[in-house]
């Protein structure tokens, strides 16, 4: 098996404002889009991603009035520091502010206004005792 690309599909209650979210604050493009659907990409190793309106019909019955909820959508980044400073100046609500766990990962999140929680990380050495 061969994986060319990696998308996540979201099912949200209203795709633009994730889509305008996702391409304000954190540089994708809208590659495709109709009533209740966006695709979104960028040009480096993050995962595309696919919006769906909650009930659309191109879902299965059973999981149309589902939501994303209960997921992180992380992207490992360089120089976290300034992305959160980028974020709150751009207006993107910090939801959890800048912290360092002891095994080496710094991290932050924002929510996108569907309640999707976007995680930056950075990983450094871990914490010597």
């Amino acid at each position: 098996m061969h994986i060319s690309t990696t998308t996540v599909s979201l099912t949200v209650e209203d795709v633009a404002a994730s889509r305008d979210f996702f391409v304000a604050h954190f540089g994708y493009q809208v590659t495709a889009e109709a009533d209740g659907f966006a695709a979104l990409s960028r040009t480096d190793a993050a995962a595309d991603l696919v919006l769906l309106a909650r009930g659309i019909e191109v879902l299965p019955p059973e999981q149309r009035d589902q939501r994303a909820q209960g997921l992180i959508l992380a992207f490992t980044v360089t120089g976290i520091e300034a992305e959160e400073k980028r974020l709150r100046g751009e207006g993107a609500p910090i939801t959890m502010p800048l912290r360092e766990e002891p095994w080496g990962e710094r991290l932050f999140q924002t929510t996108d206004p569907n309640g999707v929680v976007v995680q930056l990380v950075e990983w450094t050495s871990p914490n010597a005792d």
